[in-house]
């Protein structure tokens, strides 16, 4: 059974009810899909989990919830009037944001709100933080301007306390956000994508869309702290970044660090340097299936934070028979994981809840998986905090954007500009030192493909020396500069692996793309895979086989790790395997949660040829690159008009495909009689290669719709008509294949599984 999650008349009753709390100032905007978590947002206080999970102080105040909002031109001043209500932190084009509306580059965007400012008394200061903002803000207490920051995913903090006054102060945000017009990070996002949605880009992302909050703190105070566990020597080192010095009251040059087992202190240290190093014995290792975490607090002066950690190593070295691979505490584990791009219908780049953050951590590992690649997105520091707790092995990405002017299969990139070098630069470094903390993040990707690369070598050393704790990928297939850690390829639907080397795991960074829109649960009438399935049944039957496949190449090519695109749909994509608005789960969780982690999978199938492809002889059709006319599917269709010629038909292949009827032209028509034996046809399959789009008919009756491609020769399911259709004797094949982009090539025969799959 399929689990499946739906938002019924009675939920959205109290939806309204939640909703009615903010009176008429605040409702969610029309949109396709909403989470179910969408009916627990309370509009009065949004989001209201402590945001920063490894430096916790007990006194700060939440700013999220309803903010005046206007959007003017960019160069305009503060207006004088506002357009409406903001729910923050929901990015402007969000519907949870109540405003959905995209920000152009020639726009701005304005956010206004008063606060009382908190008791500082004993000479404490107030700082105002911000989780992210996208991209540029511009940050105004009163009047008086704190300070501008560019870059849409690094946190950032200012000190406002000699701009506060008494009573109500007024705090001002203003964002210009380019969306990558400048060349600056911005993962998948894509300003035409709000009216035009498609493709492998996304609603962009405006504004604050994480927690924004204030914090009032000693004048002398731990600014920072850096965490590194040794395994090894089973201690762990707390360094202490700090802000101020040596008071009247207080030495504020004295450092306190204590870790605990649950509540039971294992080791302290304290002195004047800030660099504390306390034993940790017997030390209970991180692990996915034992995510232990210890708790850690921090004192200087009078300023306390509690943190945690957790102790695991992880690295590059050969297991028993010689091979390369990842180890995690020193031992080989596979890492099996999905793609996880972190959008929401409902929220764009901003989690409804806490909880729904929580649940796409714990149906991933429900699903059998033990990692994840976070792709092109940073995320907030609270979802990194649930994969510690949970136990998934993160793979960060540094979101692409326009730095660089690309790299290929044969040259690595070049920076597009001096500065825009300097700010993806900046970025990612802001992304390693804001995040080094969580044990669950094991590997910096530093490229996906080719998107914006450049200077690859000189990248990969510096985030090394930056953080010499982790893996580093130099680039997530395609465009491997022969650097880093790991040689990462992609394969759709794949599997495959490249050869481990004597320093570098094989890991395959994207594979599968195993593509079924699910009606009621789709972003709009449009959805693509990468391979079209017809049913949830073919969809789990395919996903088994691809991970059988993996299972093969960590045996025999050495393979470490495969990440499957994706966990869930996203916008136009129905690669997941969640719908977008995640209350469908397309795969049967116990059979296929299995498969993944244990290799218990059913007997792989076999298949007799019913009708012969053209993989090792040439197999004649007729066809035409000219629109035909519109019953040519048909069985007494006359198609002596159109030309003969051997299959198959493309311009390139794989090394799975030959070509020897040159095809050049966007769309192609073919023709076919067969000829089936006697007996059952039950369990007939089609064996095809589709390069791209292409849909198949037999005897008149639509058979299969494949959308995307393949590159290679596979099986795939006809639908029921289809089987219905065939007869025993004379048969008419007919196909339509469309050229969409890269390859192309089509060539199909007929097979029969042994015995068929129930």
């Amino acid at each position: 059974m399929f689990t499946v999650r739906c938002v019924t008349a009675l939920c959205c009753l109290s939806i309204s009810a939640a909703w009615a709390l903010a009176g008429e100032q605040w409702k969610p905007a029309p949109n396709a899909l909403m989470t179910p978590w969408a009916e627990k947002l309370d509009p009065a206080k949004p989001l209201p989990e402590y945001p920063r999970p490894q430096m916790v102080r007990a006194d700060w105040t939440n700013l999220n919830g309803l903010w005046d909002y206007a959007i003017t031109a960019r160069n305009a001043a503060k207006p004088a009037q506002f357009d409406g209500k903001i729910l923050v932190p929901f990015p402007v084009e969000s519907a949870l944001s109540g405003v959905k509306k995209p920000l152009l580059p020639t726009q701005r965007l304005w956010y206004r709100r008063t606060f009382a400012a908190p008791d500082l008394a004993g000479g404490k200061r107030l700082l105002l933080h911000f989780g992210a903002v996208d991209w540029e803000s511009t940050v105004s207490v009163n009047g008086k301007e704190m300070g501008t920051h560019p870059g849409g995913y690094d946190s950032f903090s200012y000190d406002i306390t000699d701009a506060l006054k008494s009573g109500e102060n007024e705090l001002i945000v203003s964002v210009w956000d380019p969306t990558g017009t400048n060349g600056g990070a911005k993962g998948k996002q894509n300003l035409g994508s709000m009216q035009n949605p498609g493709g492998i880009m996304y609603t962009p992302c405006s504004g604050i869309w994480q927690t924004v909050w204030l914090e009032p703190v000693p004048a002398a105070r731990i600014a920072g702290l850096k965490i590194l566990p040794d395994v090894d020597q089973k201690r762990v080192t707390v360094q202490v970044q700090s802000v101020g010095g040596r008071t009247d009251a207080v030495d504020a040059n004295y450092f306190e660090a204590t870790a605990f087992d649950g509540e039971q202190q294992i080791g302290g240290n304290a002195g004047p340097n800030p660099g504390l190093v306390i034993s940790v014995p017997q030390p209970k290792l991180w692990t996915p299936d034992s995510p232990h975490l210890y708790r850690l607090r921090v004192r200087m002066g009078n300023d306390t934070v509690e943190s945690y950690f957790g102790m695991r190593k992880i690295s590059i070295g050969k297991d028993e028979k010689g091979i390369t691979r990842l180890l995690l505490n020193d031992e080989f584990v596979f890492q099996s994981g999905p793609l996880d791009q972190g959008f929401w219908p409902d929220g764009i780049y901003t989690a409804p809840t806490d909880e729904a953050l929580k649940y796409d951590i714990e149906i991933t590992r429900k699903l059998g998986f033990n990692a994840t690649r976070k792709h092109v997105k940073i995320e907030p520091e609270r979802w990194y905090y649930w994969c510690d707790r949970l136990g998934l092995l993160v793979w960060q990405d540094m979101p692409s954007g326009g730095a660089g002017r690309g790299g290929n299969r044969r040259n690595d990139g070049t920076p597009a500009s001096p500065a825009s070098a300097a700010q993806f630069e900046g970025e990612l470094k802001a992304m390693i030192e804001q995040h080094a903390n969580h044990p669950s993040i094991i590997m910096w990707v530093v490229f996906n493909e080719g998107w914006g690369q450049y200077d690859t070598a000189r990248l990969v050393e510096w985030v090394r020396k930056l953080d010499p704790t982790r893996l580093v990928n130099n680039a997530s297939g395609w465009t491997d500069r022969a650097c880093g850690d790991v040689i990462d390829m992609h394969s759709y639907p794949g599997p495959a692996s490249p050869n481990p080397q004597e320093t570098r795991a094989a890991v395959l960074g994207e594979f599968g793309g195993l593509g079924l829109p699910v009606e009621g649960h789709k972003w709009v009438d449009l959805a693509w895979g990468y391979r079209g399935m017809s049913s949830m049944k073919q969809l789990n039957n395919k996903y088994i086989d691809l991970w059988r496949g993996v299972w093969d190449l960590r045996q025999s090519k050495g393979l470490s790790a495969a990440i499957y695109t994706q966990i869930t749909d996203v916008e136009t994509e129905s690669n997941g395997l969640l719908t977008y608005d995640r209350k469908v789960i397309k795969v049967d969780v116990e059979k296929t949660a299995a498969a993944i982690a244990d290799g218990k999978f059913p007997a792989p199938p076999t298949y007799t040829t019913l009708v012969a492809t053209a993989e090792k002889e040439p197999i004649e059709w007729r066809y035409t690159v000219e629109k035909p006319a519109d019953d040519w599917f048909k069985s007494d269709f006359d198609d002596s008009a159109w030309k003969k010629g051997p299959a198959g038909f493309g311009t390139n292949a794989s090394r799975f495909g030959t070509v020897r009827t040159p095809w050049k032209t966007p769309d192609i028509w073919l023709r076919r009689q067969i000829n089936l034996p006697e007996g059952k046809l039950d369990g007939a399959m089609l064996r095809v290669y589709h390069d791209d789009d292409a849909e198949v008919y037999i005897n008149g009756v639509p058979a299969a719709k494949l959308g995307g491609y393949i590159d290679q020769y596979d099986a795939i399911e006809l639908s029921p008509a289809g089987v219905a259709a065939l007869k025993v004797g004379a048969n008419v094949i007919a196909v339509h294949c469309r050229q969409v982009r890269g390859g192309q090539y089509i060539d199909l025969g007929l097979v029969q599984q042994q015995p068929p799959r129930p």
